[in-house]
């Protein structure tokens, strides 16, 4: 969406790169932030029925496509991983980790394919949020279920997983494209 913006304003490419980039920074950071807010205020269940940092990593693939928005998808796990390590209490776990930046690559790449679309019209980001979740889920779940034999996470564990963020993934599901559509009312704007 982000792009579509700049290419009918005629931005420059350094233009371009820059803003998405300072986007991407933003999503990233808020996709660090948020799951340590939600943690302090309900625990760490609360961490898996609310599923916080798929919140900005959705929006993030929506606004920045699926280019810019698989790399959000990847870093934010990660780069949250990093600093919460730091502290001693790394989120998510070590055994999570590759998982979870498979889920949110995917899930951010999957809104992020409905980009342009949303550009034309905002209520696309509603079948963009709900098809990169499925997708998201789905491989989170596939995921598991190939690697059981080695890893600590089975396929049965991750279906509980994904029976408890049921509520957050509904939760989002209407939050996220609104936000989406929010944020594209400001961004297209035609000048009278």
């Amino acid at each position: 969406m982000i792009e579509s913006v700049l290419v009918r304003r005629n931005a420059t490419l350094r233009v371009k790169v820059t803003v998405k980039m300072l986007v991407s920074l933003a999503v990233v950071a808020l996709a660090v932030l948020l799951p340590q807010l939600v943690h302090l205020a309900a625990g760490a269940q609360g961490g898996v029925q609310w599923l916080p940092m798929y919140l900005p990593v959705l929006l993030g693939g929506c606004l920045l496509g699926w280019q810019w928005g698989l790399g959000v998808g990847v870093l934010s796990p990660v780069v949250s991983f990093a600093i919460t390590a730091l502290a001693g209490d790394p989120m998510p776990a070590a055994a999570r980790l590759p998982y979870m930046m498979a889920e949110l690559a995917v899930f951010a790449a999957v809104s992020g394919l409905f980009s342009n679309k949303i550009v034309r019209n905002g209520w696309m980001a509603f079948p963009a949020v709900l098809l990169a979740q499925v997708a998201g889920r789905l491989t989170f779940l596939a995921l598991a279920a190939v690697f059981q034999a080695v890893s600590p996470l089975t396929a049965a564990a991750v279906w509980s997983q994904i029976q408890t963020g049921l509520l957050g993934m509904v939760a989002q599901a209407v939050v996220v494209p609104f936000l989406v559509m929010g944020v594209r009312a400001l961004l297209v704007r035609e000048k009278k």
